[in-house]
């Protein structure tokens, strides 16, 4: 599975490639595109999905993915025959949406002929154009609306593919995305590696948010907090658990020991005596 390096990390713009990232993998990015009402995105983003560094760091450690770099071929300037065929493609999307949109209006006259027809009479009529009226047939209706029908090309939907559209090249790119050694990198492995759906938490003042299912269909249960050592300032401890609390998640703070660099997970709970 290939991933496309921009800014610093991996982009996934296949839709199969992001599913299957998903579902098998339980790797989940961030929806980046834009002009989406409908789909697997709530907050109007679509395709395509950038994953984080760590997220694409552990996809090319764990041999899922490789990560290239595009930047070469889709910078350089176009030659006057891809240029050529770039616009004939674009002129051929917005004829086909010009004959759709006939289409969808013809059906939608054709639900309301009968009115319509009656009106155009009626009109006729008060022209004093009797044989006209009488001969007025749907046919004609319908074949004038056809003739008359101009679309707009300022209206055309301006289509953004979600991969590159004509064939280009890309390059292996093998350098660290992310420190693999990182305390950052290692808690997210061994999160991932158990089977959690895990995401950035810095919405809620964390380092990771894990969800015990799909983010679409669970809400997070727990919230991660790294710490270089296992010693933290009393009050920082209590505004972080009652922000845990806040937010109905568990609060888990994952440090390092010294001796062995085993990492540590520690859950710390809100204890209200008066209940």
């Amino acid at each position: 599975m290939y991933l496309t390096l921009l800014n610093g990390t991996g982009y996934v713009f296949n839709v199969e490639d992001y599913m299957e990232l998903r579902r098998k993998y339980h790797i989940i990015g961030a929806f980046v595109g834009t002009a989406n009402s409908k789909g697997w995105s709530s907050s109007g983003t679509a395709m395509p999905v950038a994953l984080t560094k760590w997220e694409t760091q552990l996809l090319i450690d764990e041999g899922i993915c490789v990560l290239l770099s595009k930047a070469k071929d889709l910078t350089k300037e176009p030659t006057p025959e891809s240029l050529e065929t770039y616009k004939k493609a674009a002129a051929a999307r917005i004829h086909a949406q010009g004959n759709a949109l006939r289409a969808e209006k013809l059906r939608e006259t054709e639900r309301h002929l009968d009115k319509i027809v009656q009106g155009k009479r009626n009109k006729l009529l008060k022209q004093n154009k009797t044989q006209e009226a009488a001969s007025l047939t749907a046919k004609d209706v319908l074949e004038e609306i056809d003739r008359s029908f101009v679309f707009d090309t300022q209206n055309a939907l301006v289509e953004l593919p979600c991969e590159h559209p004509t064939k280009h090249i890309g390059q292996l790119y093998t350098e660290t995305i992310f420190d693999s050694s990182s305390l950052k990198y290692r808690v997210f492995h061994e999160l991932w590696q158990l089977g959690k759906f895990v995401t950035a938490g810095d919405a809620f003042g964390a380092d990771f948010l894990v969800y015990p299912g799909d983010p679409m269909l669970y809400h997070a249960s727990h919230i991660i907090i790294l710490q270089a050592t296992p010693v933290i300032a009393p009050l920082e401890l209590i505004a972080k658990v009652r922000l845990s609390v806040n937010v109905n998640k568990s609060c888990v703070f994952a440090y390092e020991q010294a001796e062995n660099k085993k990492i540590i997970y520690q859950t710390v709970a809100w204890c209200n005596p008066s209940k």
